[in-house]
């Protein structure tokens, strides 16, 4: 086939190197499967994918590069680019597109809508105010009680929400989100979720649901999960400490039921609905649902799966998963750890040479995803963002597959760059605890 990939970041990147990866199906892989195309990409992607330079978030300049190359699919990354309506115009033009639509993109764009979608369809969630003033603000934190939950009721890149013990703190996090975004600003206030949080990347059409393996992420800065939110330092998947059932319950209780209220609404959901959960004393809860795959958890799952992704994407763009057959997944387990620029989540320091990618990669077991990386005139490869690089690394276990990713973490050089040392260290050691 020949696929577009949409997006610059990490996320996209492993979506890149999991179509380069396909084989033939004879285990032969001695030529690409696929002619892949990245919009605009990275230089990792370059090295897989022919790179176009296309505002990702335009959508008729999508459109339009899509139908000049012939492809037989494009793959939307990112959620700015699914708000902003990018897979409508492919569509429009007759061309299959994975990434819901912009009005099925709000599940994502604004946190009251998904609040409003997941009461119509009976989703167990967080309770929550919807607050356009601070004095509402004030009042919903008061009736919650610390820790406070804020978040920024549309895109934030991952960082628009604040989980505090500091009411001032929180108050300070929703005054500066109602006014970056003026008379249309709104936050949400929630109760806090107790409990180890899961990702779930549920694949739909529209209608039929297909669950990939459930990971966690970590989204704090530093270790033992200190300093502010960041868009996700690591992740690691098998989860050998959820419950058996989880998987299902998610897709009978909350990810099927959400597929059919926007289907019931006009605006049905094809693409991927990723379900952030928090394994609660209390159940299962949604803390949030995001339009796309959520990086860094992505890296790690796609490095498990064994089922071809170009064809289940294709399928769930034509709307017809419900003719795919259970994804087959590797036993291995997978870390990935993700190596930010000096000054990240803050003020990250750009424009440093990288170097030690191909060592990284030689030391067995890793392969290197790119996110904020940029060419110099003269090839060298520099930063050109806070989150660098994810080091992916796979092993028959967590220890190994630790072991692996902070072995190819140490060849990076990188001046003033840093990294979580602890990313699947609890879970490794037997220490994640779902409450009774």
């Amino acid at each position: 086939m020949k696929i577009l990939v949409v997006g610059t970041g990490a996320r996209e990147h492993a979506i890149v190197h999991a179509l380069a990866s396909e084989s033939d199906g004879t285990g032969a892989q001695a030529a690409p499967v696929h002619e892949l195309h990245a919009a605009p990409g990275n230089p990792g992607m370059g090295q897989q994918a022919t790179l176009h330079a296309v505002d990702a978030n335009d959508g008729a300049a999508v459109a339009v590069l899509a139908r000049s190359l012939g492809v037989d699919l494009v793959v939307v990354g990112p959620e700015a680019p699914l708000v902003a309506g990018v897979a409508d115009a492919v569509r429009e033009a007759g061309i299959p597109c994975f990434g819901p639509s912009a009005e099925a993109a709000r599940l994502e764009g604004s946190k009251a809508f998904a609040k409003d979608v997941m009461a119509a369809a009976g989703v167990p969630t967080a309770t929550a105010y919807v607050c356009t003033t601070l004095d509402e603000v004030a009042a919903a934190l008061d009736a919650f009680g610390a820790p406070y939950v804020v978040k920024d009721d549309g895109l934030a890149a991952g960082k628009g929400v604040v989980v505090t013990s500091s009411r001032e703190d929180a108050l300070e996090h929703a005054r500066a989100a109602l006014e970056a975004r003026g008379a249309e600003g709104r936050v949400v206030v929630e109760e806090y979720l107790d409990g180890p949080e899961v990702s779930l990347f549920c694949l739909s059409d529209g209608s039929t649901v297909v669950p990939m393996v459930p990971a966690q992420d970590f989204k704090r800065v530093g270790d033992d999960d200190a300093g502010p939110n960041t868009g996700g330092m690591g992740a690691y998947t098998p989860l050998d400490w959820a419950p058996s059932g989880l998987v299902q319950e998610v897709v009978d209780r909350i990810a099927q039921p959400t597929i059919d209220e926007m289907a019931r609404r006009g605006t049905p959901f094809s693409g991927v609905l990723y379900v952030g959960l928090a394994l609660t004393s209390r159940g299962t809860r949604v803390v949030e649902f995001n339009a796309r795959f959520g990086d860094p958890e992505i890296q790690a799952v796609l490095a498990r799966l064994r089922t071809p992704l170009s064809g289940v994407l294709l399928a769930a763009a034509r709307g017809e998963l419900a003719t795919v057959e259970p994804l087959r997944w590797s036993d291995d387990a997978v870390v990935n750890v993700v190596v930010a620029s000096e000054g990240y989540p803050a003020t990250p320091r750009t424009g440093d040479p990288i170097t030690g990618i191909d060592e990284a990669e030689a030391t067995g077991g890793v392969h290197v995803l790119h996110a904020g990386t940029a060419l110099s005139d003269d090839g060298t490869l520099l930063s050109a963002g806070g989150r660098v690089l994810s080091v992916v690394g796979r092993g028959p276990d967590l220890a190994a597959a630790r072991a692996s990713a902070y072995a190819g973490v140490e060849k990076i050089r990188l001046a003033g760059a840093h990294h979580r040392s602890d990313i699947a260290l609890k879970a490794e050691r037997g220490e994640v605890r779902v409450p009774s």
